[in-house]
């Protein structure tokens, strides 16, 4: 049996802040250079199609899809995975960061509301992912560190 640590609301909120910062800011300099005909929204946050969802979009399918994690859930120690723990591949991974990327409110808002205590967002339901603690042990199996005396 494998015990699998969900992540906490806050945790998740930090990693996508980090996400947002890291990799926002570059696509948010280029697209002021670009005409700002071709995004829409509406208001507040429900729906999003700009230069930086799409790419939100791309960056988080694939690094969710090939190691399950973003730089903000590496630098959190939180990854994606199925729901027993497996990787989720790039299937899942497009699908949950669909949610994220171009309709985060009520993504987030159907899971608190419809699905309380589960901690996933809609997509994530939809995907079958989960959001989990990796818990990794300090000391990877078979090995010991020994710390010299200063």
């Amino acid at each position: 049996m494998v015990t699998l640590y969900l992540a906490r609301w806050e945790t998740r909120f930090w990693a996508w802040l980090i996400d947002i910062i890291l990799v926002g800011l570059p696509v948010w300099a280029l697209s002021d250079r670009l005409p700002p005909s071709w995004e829409f929204t509406v208001s507040p946050g429900l729906i999003s199609i700009s230069l930086s969802s799409a790419v939100f979009f791309l960056y988080w399918t694939l690094f969710e899809g090939y190691r399950g994690q973003s730089i903000g859930k590496m630098a959190l120690k939180i990854r994606v995975t199925g729901r027993a723990g497996e990787d989720i591949g790039f299937f899942a991974a497009t699908i949950q960061s669909f949610g994220k990327a171009f309709l985060l409110v009520p993504d987030c808002l159907i899971g608190w509301l419809a699905m309380p205590g589960s901690k996933q967002r809609l997509f994530n339901r939809i995907s079958g992912t989960v959001v989990i603690e990796t818990r990794e042990a300090e000391e990877p199996e078979g090995v010991t560190y020994v710390k010299q005396e200063e």
